[in-house]
């Protein structure tokens, strides 16, 4: 079970990113239009740098549903390896059969 303080600080990433994606978006969309002026383009390239740097999308860690394990993470299932081995051996993962021989 990883810290709940990582795990606490990530859901408040999530938030944070949530609040200021389409304010970033836009400002982005400034920075790269070359039809704008010099300046305009620097200003929003200023106003992009002032936004929190929580609210970046890059700075969200993908983790584990139920264990909040940040490593080993399988996008399909939101949960890292070790917890979907143990939920899928007893069967509590719909779709999912593992496999013996």
């Amino acid at each position: 079970m990883a810290k709940k303080s990582a795990i606490n600080k990530n859901k408040r990433r999530e938030k944070t990113v949530a609040k200021f994606a389409v304010k970033r978006a836009e400002l982005k969309a400034k920075v790269y239009d070359k039809s704008l002026s010099e300046d305009e383009r620097w200003l929003a390239a200023l106003q992009l740098a002032a936004l929190p740097r929580d609210g970046a999308a890059t700075r969200l860690r993908n983790r584990c549903e139920v264990t909040g394990r940040p490593r080993g993470y399988y996008r399909k299932f939101k949960m890292s390896r070790i917890a979907l081995r143990e939920l899928g051996s007893a069967a509590k993962v719909p779709g999912l059969v593992k496999s013996s021989w």
